[in-house]
């Protein structure tokens, strides 16, 4: 049987006309190039010409006359030929910085070495004076580099100048003469489009106060600004120290806050080192700018090995805590990223995000909820994970108080179906995300996240040698996360007000959700199995205090234009977080910011039959009694 390939007719007949290179699309290709050699030929030919002239005092000799217009042509087919080689043919003029500034020296430089060893023989055919020579050099790097700079400043200052007439220039002083103050100053007066203006610079630094950086006067320190006659016309400030400390941060704000100036600052330093962002890319400050967490060291080499070329799934992979992890997770290279989670929405975003970046190829995103059994079995028979993090959870203290049944359900029995599926079916690692409403519990979230640690440790307690290891991450509320008081308080603020706060004395522990994740890696590192991890949360933050610095960031002043209203404890709440159950100590390990916790829970089975009898059941008040007999230090809040 013979078996016949059909071909469209018109198939050959594209892909010829697709490779088929036309007159004119070539002509089209070599013009830019074409322009670029005729101009920089007549550079060429000009220098090497007036070398002649500046040698001998613009009374060139007949015989030397003559020499010049014979040596003209190869000189310049030479120094054409070095500036091909350094691909200035394919650059654009108006682009002019330190590499193109580079290619033109070493061109250049090869180009005169080239004919300056042609002329050391004495060969008759080049006898070019030596004078020539070197006078050709400089003036031709001077002429190739000035035709350079001028197309950039036309575009720059004239150009884009024009167009910045129309818009108002702000006029800004910058708070940091550093390379991130110096770096940022020279875009905004290399692009005065922007609407810019630096004016002046303010440093602590007393060696830089009365220089210059980019023509702008290096005044002094920041407290100047208190002089109100001397920076009357300044309408921002902007804060280019990206590794300054916390306090002097305040200090900064404060000062600009009291002139009524608007308060911008640079990204990170992480975000500048990692180039991906740029210093011209200022933002308002936020209040994580004011907190001073100092950066954190991690072992990157054994994070890694963990996920390398292994299947990792996270959990809640579209919450905060989730998304984060699925971020710095997919950058260690692992072999897939499971991305589980119940909300299609979230789940979205963060595939989106990770597709941008270049890593949508290592993240496989899966709809589904922890506590359908099926679907979960499915999934971990299919892509048989080897590293678990559990960061799926109901979170929100005074939802969770009010239906308990659904936080049971989730924190709890979902937590339990994970860790049994992860011993069947090989999982190396669990890492449970809790939280430090776990110690001593007073709202139900608090109780659920601590019962789900007690079956982690009841779980390890019977695993097999070299089974799963079973671990959990405490630490306090993240900045930023959803529910978290900052948005809160920022919603509050665009809607004029009030401001609403618990209690005057209330206090919680902040962590950067980066930090946070980066440290649940080292942790997961540092586990051996059945530890419960705390991470080093620093200072505790004064709620109050913080809803004052809000409002002043935001311009306001608080009390006067913006309410700051005590409402109450709710049920459930705490006045301040503790770091100790009653029978725990803390240990430490090998990480500084990183502690273990040694109590004496989990030394055997814990059984749920109790809760999976009644809790469709019974009453929320009933649950929360039925969670204080299993988590005998939880104090229930009860209707």
């Amino acid at each position: 049987m013979i078996t016949l390939r059909s071909t469209p007719a018109d198939g050959p007949k594209r892909k010829t006309k697709r490779n088929m290179t036309t007159p004119l699309s070539y002509l089209r290709r070599i013009r830019r190039p074409s322009i670029l050699a005729g101009c920089y030929g007549i550079i060429i030919t000009i220098s090497f010409y007036l070398a002649y002239e500046v040698r001998f005092d613009f009374i060139v000799p007949a015989s030397y006359q003559r020499d010049r217009l014979h040596y003209i042509v190869p000189v310049v087919v030479l120094k054409l030929a070095a500036l091909f080689l350094a691909g200035q043919f394919g650059s654009v003029m108006t682009y002019f910085s330190i590499p193109d500034l580079l290619k033109l020296v070493w061109s250049t430089t090869a180009a005169s070495a080239v004919l300056i060893i042609f002329r050391l023989p004495g060969w008759p055919w080049f006898l070019p004076p030596r004078g020539v020579l070197l006078v050709d050099y400089l003036a031709c790097l001077a002429a190739l580099c000035s035709i350079r700079l001028g197309s950039r400043i036309y575009r720059e200052r004239i150009t884009l100048g024009r167009k910045s007439t129309r818009l108002p220039q702000v006029l800004i002083a910058i708070v940091g003469a550093g390379d991130a103050g110096a770096s940022l100053a020279g875009e905004f007066v290399n692009a005065p489009s922007r609407g810019f203006k630096p004016v002046v610079f303010f440093d602590d630094d007393n060696r830089k106060h009365g220089k210059q950086i980019h023509g702008i006067p290096v005044a002094g320190a920041p407290e100047l600004l208190n002089d109100h006659e001397r920076f009357n016309g300044i309408g921002k400030l902007v804060i280019a120290m990206p590794s300054a400390p916390a306090k002097r941060m305040r200090e900064v704000v404060a000062l600009a806050t009291r002139r009524g100036l608007k308060v911008e600052t640079l990204p990170s330093i992480e975000e500048l080192t990692s180039g991906r962002v740029r210093a011209s890319r200022i933002r308002p400050v936020e209040v994580q700018d004011l907190l001073g967490r100092d950066p954190v060291n991690l072992d990157s080499a054994s994070i890694r090995k963990m996920i390398e070329d292994r299947v990792v799934m996270i959990t809640g992979a579209g919450g905060s805590i989730g998304s984060e992890l699925c971020r710095q997770i997919g950058a260690l290279n692992p072999k897939r990223m499971l991305m589980v989670d119940h909300s299609e929405g979230n789940l979205f975003l963060i595939e989106q995000e990770l597709n941008e970046v270049g890593l949508g190829s290592l993240a496989t995103p899966l709809l589904g909820n922890i506590l359908d059994h099926e679907r979960m079995e499915s999934i971990f028979s299919k892509y048989e994970p080897k590293v678990v993090f559990h960061a799926a959870a109901h979170k929100h203290v005074y939802l969770t108080e009010r239906q308990p049944t659904e936080a049971i359900c989730n924190n709890v029995l979902g937590t339990r179906r994970l860790v049994q599926l992860s011993s069947a079916h090989g999982v190396a690692e669990f890492v449970l995300i809790s939280t430090d409403k776990a110690i001593n519990p007073t709202s139900v979230m608090g109780a659920t996240k601590r019962l789900a640690e007690i079956q982690l440790q009841a779980a390890q307690a019977t695993e097999r040698e070299g089974g799963t290891k079973f671990i959990a991450v405490r630490f306090g509320n993240v900045l930023g996360s959803s529910g978290s008081v900052i948005p809160i308080f920022k919603r509050q603020i665009a809607n004029g007000g009030p401001v609403t706060v618990t209690h005057p004395n209330v206090t919680r522990y902040f962590m950067t959700i980066p930090e946070a994740v980066g440290l649940v890696l080292q942790s997961a590192v540092l586990g051996n199995g059945g530890e419960i991890f705390i991470l080093d949360m620093g200072d505790p933050i004064k709620i109050l205090d913080l809803a004052r610095q809000m409002i002043e960031l935001s311009g306001f002043t608080p009390g006067d234009d913006i309410e700051i209203k005590i409402t109450g404890l709710k049920p459930g709440e705490k006045l301040f977080e503790e770091l100790l159950h009653r029978n725990e100590k803390h240990q430490s390990t090998e990480h500084p910011r990183v502690m273990r916790l040694v109590g004496q829970y989990g030394s055997h089975d814990f059984p749920l039959k109790e809760i999976d009898d009644q809790i469709h059941l019974a009453s929320p008040n009933e649950l929360k009694k039925l969670l204080q007999r299993l988590v005998p230090e939880y104090t229930p809040y009860l209707d």
